[in-house]
């Protein structure tokens, strides 16, 4: 039985191997929708596979786009990754996603294997320690968008939260209930100031000299997941310890709640607490916890976009920082001092 070829759809559908190419491709701009309706039906009458290596051959295309994520345990990786993925199949472009684990080495490794993979496009959560790899695919006009984070030096399509307003939202919250120790629970900055713990202790800091409270040091406790309990220990056993807690991501939130179930300390009654990041655990949390929401699905499906229109116009886009606003969700874990 002989293969059935694009030609084959196109005659049927009395349509030119250009209009039938363009539909493959799902470029309908110009296409009215009873062409579109009758090449589909044509492509299912004949049960027309296309042949997928040929024609990224043909474009020079693969319909598949990289995803590196610095740290895949957060629950914003997860959530962008999933809108960035539903968006991008119903284009035709498939995902592969990798795990740098915060490994610069691992990134750089993968950022080289993808490329030679001949991917459309990468999304990266960047480590922001590989400026130079970054630099050679912009100036390759490769399309890049960058997630959560910034990177000193390199200009590209990136998206994140306004952190500076998520921590000062939380600040605000606490001081409205009347409470003024107020400490900031953070994973460590890093060699290179990773974006958002950078900008949400900035937002703590100005936060707190905007509601005329003292800002001490010890009251920021910035240490690595495995030793936050301990730092936990040490922050409420000052001679003045903070009536209330802000933590930074879902990582310092769920360690604070570990110990203050360890500990039978009462949330609000004895400590309250708020966190950024809409962790789902948060919500079923007893008593349920206030948060700062991102909308990381919204800002994985807006990656995924941009990342599509790169492709398409590959070099002709300028480079934006897009800032998404944080939300409120209102919970029961802080006690009110008023």
């Amino acid at each position: 039985m002989k293969k059935l070829t694009i030609d084959d759809v196109a005659q049927k559908a009395g349509v030119s191997k250009s209009t039938v190419s363009q539909f493959l491709n799902k470029r309908f701009k110009y296409m009215s929708e009873a062409t579109k309706n009758r090449i589909e039906a044509v492509i299912e009458e004949l049960n027309y596979q296309p042949n997928g290596l040929a024609r990224s051959l043909k474009q020079n295309r693969t319909h598949m786009v990289g995803i590196i994520v610095a740290n895949i345990d957060y629950s914003l990786s997860i959530q962008c990754i999933r809108a960035i993925e539903n968006e991008l199949q119903q284009h035709g472009i498939q995902v592969i996603i990798c795990n740098a684990d915060e490994n610069t080495e691992k990134e750089s490794k993968y950022v080289e294997t993808l490329v030679a993979r001949q991917v459309d496009g990468l999304i990266i959560f960047p480590t922001g320690n590989n400026p130079s790899a970054y630099s050679r695919l912009i100036e390759a006009d490769f399309p890049l968008v960058f997630m959560d984070r910034l990177v000193d030096g390199i200009t590209t399509q990136s998206l994140l939260l306004d952190n500076e307003m998520a921590a000062k939202i939380g600040v605000g919250q606490l001081t409205q209930q009347g409470h003024e120790r107020i400490a900031l629970v953070t994973l460590p900055l890093g060699e290179h100031a990773i974006t958002p713990r950078k900008e949400r202790i900035s937002g703590y800091k100005k936060a707190m000299e905007e509601a005329d409270l003292t800002l001490r040091e010890e009251y920021i406790c910035s240490v690595p997941k495995e030793e936050l309990a301990a730092g936990l220990k040490r922050l409420l056993a000052l001679p003045d310890p903070p009536t209330a807690l802000l933590a930074t991501n879902d990582i310092t939130l769920a360690e604070i709640l570990k110990y203050a179930n360890r500990n039978a300390i009462a949330i609000p009654e004895q400590l309250s607490v708020i966190g950024i990041d809409d962790a789902e655990f948060a919500q079923i949390y007893n008593p349920v916890i206030t948060t700062i929401r991102q909308p990381a699905y919204e800002m994985g499906m807006q990656a995924a976009k941009i990342i599509l229109s790169c492709i398409e116009d590959k070099g002709a886009s300028v480079p934006i920082t897009y800032r998404f606003p944080p939300t409120l969700q209102q919970g029961q874990s802080v006690k009110s001092y008023k």
